[in-house]
């Protein structure tokens, strides 16, 4: 049997969970890396694992912003958007699946009666089309998307109104992400920050968060959000 691991201390009891989404709920970070290769491959330009780094976690303008500036092409952030959206619909309906480990993950938050909620970088209409494709959207608490807040992730916007939304302290939130971006955004907002590495960002610095899973079937990931949970100050 597997030793349970040594509790990790936090300074108050976690009361809600904030989940990103790309490629930590689903696979949308696979699909991600073939909409980047089409619409650079039409390009005559090269989707980099570099390039796909400094994407990550951030929201649509910007990560197709970065991609411009990347890869020097003649294009604005808008005419990206709208072709990517294109050939997002067919990925969608053709590839679309959870991630490892999230359903149970899920069951365990129901359990624990932790309330829990979607933060994601990504557009509205995209995250609800999405979290109904995998039939969790009606188990969350709210979405929030970059359109709710002024300044997309890696600034905090996102995960302060998380912890407002839910009527906790960020210290009472716990965050799981699985880019750098994103956990700058969770860490900066004061909340109990766990990374979530996909393949696509096992190479990221995850140093300053609380907590490196392994996926969201982790049995230490599932021992660790119930210390959180129960812990008294």
């Amino acid at each position: 049997m597997m030793p349970e691991p040594t509790p990790l201390r936090w300074p108050v009891p976690i009361r809600a969970v904030a989940l990103d989404m790309d490629g930590l709920m689903v696979n949308t970070e696979d699909l991600y890396s073939i909409v980047g290769q089409t619409l650079l491959q039409r390009r005559g330009k090269q989707f980099t694992a570099e390039l796909k780094t400094r994407m990550m976690g951030l929201p649509g303008p910007e990560a197709y912003g970065e991609m411009i500036r990347y890869s020097g092409i003649t294009a604005t952030a808008e005419q990206l958007a709208d072709e990517a959206d294109q050939i997002f619909a067919r990925l969608l309906e053709e590839r679309l699946e959870p991630m490892p480990g999230l359903e149970q993950f899920l069951a365990l938050l129901e359990a624990l009666q932790l309330p829990k909620a979607v933060a994601t970088s990504s557009s509205r209409v995209f995250a609800e089309n999405v979290l109904q494709g995998i039939a969790v959207a009606d188990r969350l608490r709210f979405i929030l998307t970059a359109e709710d807040v002024a300044r997309g992730k890696p600034h905090p916007d996102i995960y302060v109104e998380a912890a407002r939304r839910f009527g906790v302290t960020p210290p009472e939130l716990l965050v799981l992400e699985d880019s750098y971006n994103g956990t700058q955004a969770a860490v900066q907002a004061g909340t109990l920050t766990v990374a979530v590495p996909s393949r696509h960002s096992r190479n990221h610095d995850f140093s300053q968060v609380h907590f490196v899973a392994q996926s969201l079937a982790d049995p230490q990931l599932h021992f660790l959000v119930k210390h959180w949970s129960q812990a008294t100050a």
